[in-house]
């Protein structure tokens, strides 16, 4: 009898701590369903804004846009090698003070060896060592690959800096001629770049609360599977196994059909 009633207080309190996961998360996605249909139209709305303010200045500048947008794409493509360039100088310093650190502490491993009289190791400097000699070999080749690589983008910066700065001579008028729509268009990519993020950024919480949805769910039909289960055999007896013919608990959840369509953001 007591076993009987400790498990009904169980099952009570897994019931109450389930019910309200499932409250929560249905709240949750509630909550972000709202917040990612708002972030969508907020994109959208930009998206259009730009799209006319655009066509405005192409119509003002003229034939000036076009003319230019050799230098514009240079320009990008210049930031870009930049970007990459000062990422591979990062990883290439790294990789000297990891090489360095590592072949600090094999010294420091040698040095405890010519301090011992019996000029042996203990078994634990003798691991260190033998990690700290697989550390240096490992930092070596990083060492040579990001070094590699650091000229390689340094190089490509180099080339793309050049290519710019010749461009920029060749097409001075219709470069300052376009720059205001160019500076426009830079000005809302990087509004819809935000906002796209934004739409992201509400996507993943609202898949993350779908799925503690349906966990919580589970976990509820698991319960209620148990309490009828034990139900039966204790009403039935020994010979109380059979199947009731329940209800299966499955819950159609149509907000897991929902799919956020693409915007297709242009990269420019």
């Amino acid at each position: 009898m007591n076993q009987s009633t400790d498990n009904i207080n169980r099952w009570e309190t897994e019931l109450e701590g389930e019910l309200e996961k499932l409250n929560q998360s249905t709240d949750n996605i509630n909550r972000w369903e709202t917040e990612l249909e708002d972030s969508r139209q907020k994109f959208r709305a930009v998206l259009v804004e730009a799209t006319v303010k655009l066509d405005e200045q192409v119509k003002k500048i003229g034939k000036a846009v076009e003319d230019s947008k050799p230098y514009w794409e240079a320009r990008r493509a210049a930031r870009q090698a930049q970007v990459e360039a000062q990422r591979a100088t990062q990883e290439y310093q790294r990789a000297i003070e990891i090489l360095r650190a590592a072949k600090e502490t094999i010294a420091l491993a040698e040095e405890r060896l010519l301090e011992e009289d019996s000029r042996q190791f203990d078994s634990a400097w003798q691991e260190m060592l033998n990690h700290a000699t697989q550390r240096v070999m490992e930092a070596e080749q990083s060492r040579t690959r990001t070094e590699i690589e650091h000229r390689e983008t340094a190089a490509k910066y180099n080339t793309a800096i050049s290519h710019m700065r010749q461009l920029e001579k060749k097409l001075k008028r219709t470069i300052n001629k376009s720059r205001p729509y160019f500076e426009l268009k830079a000005k809302y990519y990087l509004q819809l770049e935000q906002l796209k993020r934004r739409v992201d950024e509400r996507q993943d919480k609202l898949t993350q609360a779908k799925a503690e949805y349906r966990t919580a769910l589970r976990n509820l039909e698991t319960i209620s599977d148990e309490i009828h289960a034990r139900r039966r055999l204790s009403a039935m007896g020994p010979r109380g196994r059979g199947v009731g013919a329940e209800d299966d608990g499955t819950a159609t959840d149509d907000i897991s059909n929902f799919k956020m369509e693409s915007d297709g953001i242009s990269s420019t």
